[in-house]
């Protein structure tokens, strides 16, 4: 069953967002700034002295942190999984993990109680039944294992939003859960939730273009359904331009993320 509770509606079809990044994969690295720092900051959040020796790269994109898991814990055997078959196509020569998979957060085409560790930062958002996300994580997970969990929530790109707001009705931003529903899924999912809040992250472009281009180059540009088919004329752009202006500080125009990090255990 899909999860109402967005801000605004559904979230994409999982296949457009499995193009989407696929054909991202080549630019996603050189925009990702942002997606580093907020793996680095999950990472982080692992429990001390916490040495998994079989863990999941749930999402894993370019193989980023799956690299740097291994990196963390050289002792380990360790599996990337994703939805998009060119992100893997791009991670699997540059190693870190032992198999790349491709697979569904929703549907994992694993066996139960096999890993100690599930890392997934910023690809949750993207699966539009949380729950499910969630119960295979526990299906999966050994006793005592982790699952560790970043994503985003209402109010990300909440400039963006309301700057298009201004210029039109249509859907032009991503929609995202409601920080509240992720604290309720959490707490119903049979897992201890060890760490579970949000924080912001603030970018700054000198110029719309910057953001929209970054947006298009990670391949997070919009895939909701109801958005505008077709190019955008010149006087909306123009009216979104203007509108997005009066949101500009020192540092140039503020892209707001909030950020969900969540770090979950199965307790024996």
């Amino acid at each position: 069953m899909t999860d109402p509770r967005f801000d605004d509606g559904p979230l994409p079809d999982k296949r457009q967002v499995a193009a989407s990044f696929s054909r991202a994969a080549e630019s996603y690295d050189s925009v990702a700034a942002l997606q580093r720092a907020v793996g680095n900051e999950l990472l982080r959040r692992l429990p001390d002295g916490f040495a998994p020796r079989h863990w999941l790269d749930l999402g894993c994109g370019t193989g980023y942190f799956s690299r740097a898991l291994a990196e963390r814990f050289p002792e380990s055997e360790g599996l990337a999984l994703d939805i998009a078959e060119g992100m893997l196509r791009h991670a699997r020569p540059q190693g870190g993990a032992r198999r790349f998979v491709a697979g569904d957060a929703e549907h994992l085409p694993l066996a139960g109680a096999t890993q100690q560790l599930i890392f997934s930062s910023l690809a949750v958002q993207w699966c539009s039944d949380f729950a499910a996300v969630l119960a295979e994580a526990r299906r999966v997970l050994q006793p005592g294992g982790i699952f560790a969990f970043s994503s985003l929530c209402v109010g990300t790109l909440q400039e963006l939003r309301d700057s298009w707001h201004a210029v039109d009705g249509f859907v032009h931003v991503n929609r995202f859960r409601r920080l509240e529903d992720y604290q309720d899924l959490c707490a119903a999912s049979g897992l201890l939730p060890l760490d579970l809040d949000s924080q912001p992250q603030v970018l700054h472009f000198p110029d719309l273009r910057s953001l929209t281009h970054e947006l298009k180059a990670l391949g997070a540009h919009n895939l909701n359904p109801g958005r505008p088919g077709g190019l955008t004329g010149r006087a909306r752009i123009l009216a979104l331009v203007d509108a997005y202006e009066r949101f500009r500080q020192p540092q140039g125009l503020p892209a707001t993320y909030q950020v969900v990090y969540g770090v979950l255990q199965k307790e024996d």
